[in-house]
């Protein structure tokens, strides 16, 4: 497939902005979920205490934008775009987000809106991810078009408090002409996640909301707090349960 010049992406070496509280942000949650303290006190998670604390980000779980979410015509020339193919405008998109500290990914229309339905009534979730010779349990918050995600020993200790480590925004602006929504994950702590791991742990956390069977957990985790078990999370992504 003939590669699309990669003229179509705008710079975008602009700095981070700091997320900002707003009315029109995510929902107020309790302080720790509860199946999140279950998770917590089951798995072997890292000493976050000798962390420093991070200043300067407004809450996590109580309202806050994403690091001011970049508008999608800032990343790209977006009315040349309309005139490209699916497929030219996703290998664009790719190629210019490779190595470039952000995860790029794209999904079919019909998904975003199973995800979208899905997420409106079971916004929380735990995944862990795998670190070399154990795991790290990440916490994540979802409503549409962002995901958020911290350590969910750091939201444990720190609840509306903790600081996002990664963030994800999903583009709908091709999602009706091309079929096409594209994604944009930014780290906001390199030092507390990898690019290839945030890669993992947005494909993971998708597949836990469109795979039928493992949603099956996200609304239990949701909606029968006293019937989840961690385990099944490690069991189904085939992790040792230690």
């Amino acid at each position: 497939m003939r590669r699309l010049p990669l003229r179509l992406l705008r710079s975008a070496t602009s700095a981070l902005r700091v997320p900002t509280v707003t009315q029109g942000g995510l929902p107020a949650t309790p302080a720790l979920h509860p199946a999140a303290a279950a998770a917590a006190s089951s798995s072997p998670l890292a000493d976050l205490s000798r962390w420093p604390q991070q200043r300067g980000y407004s809450q996590f779980a109580s309202g806050f934008t994403p690091l001011k979410p970049k508008p999608l015509e800032s990343i790209i020339d977006v009315e040349r775009a309309k005139g490209l193919s699916p497929e030219h405008l996703i290998a664009a998109w790719d190629d210019y987000h490779l190595g470039r500290g952000h995860i790029g990914a794209s999904m079919k229309t019909k998904l975003y809106h199973l995800l979208e339905q899905r997420s409106s009534t079971c916004r929380h979730f735990v995944i862990p991810l795998w670190e070399g010779s154990g795991y790290t349990t990440m916490f994540m918050q979802v409503q549409m078009p962002y995901m958020i995600f911290t350590g969910l020993e750091d939201y444990k200790a720190r609840g509306t408090q903790a600081s996002p480590y990664y963030t994800v925004t999903h583009y709908t602006e091709f999602a009706e002409t091309k079929d096409t929504v594209l994604i944009r994950g930014d780290v906001v702590f390199t030092s507390k996640l990898t690019d290839s791991e945030a890669k993992t742990l947005l494909e993971t956390a998708h597949s836990f909301y469109l795979n039928d069977v493992r949603y099956r957990l996200v609304e239990r985790f949701n909606k029968e707090t006293h019937e989840f078990e961690f385990k099944d999370v490690l069991q189904v992504l085939d992790m040792p349960t230690m």
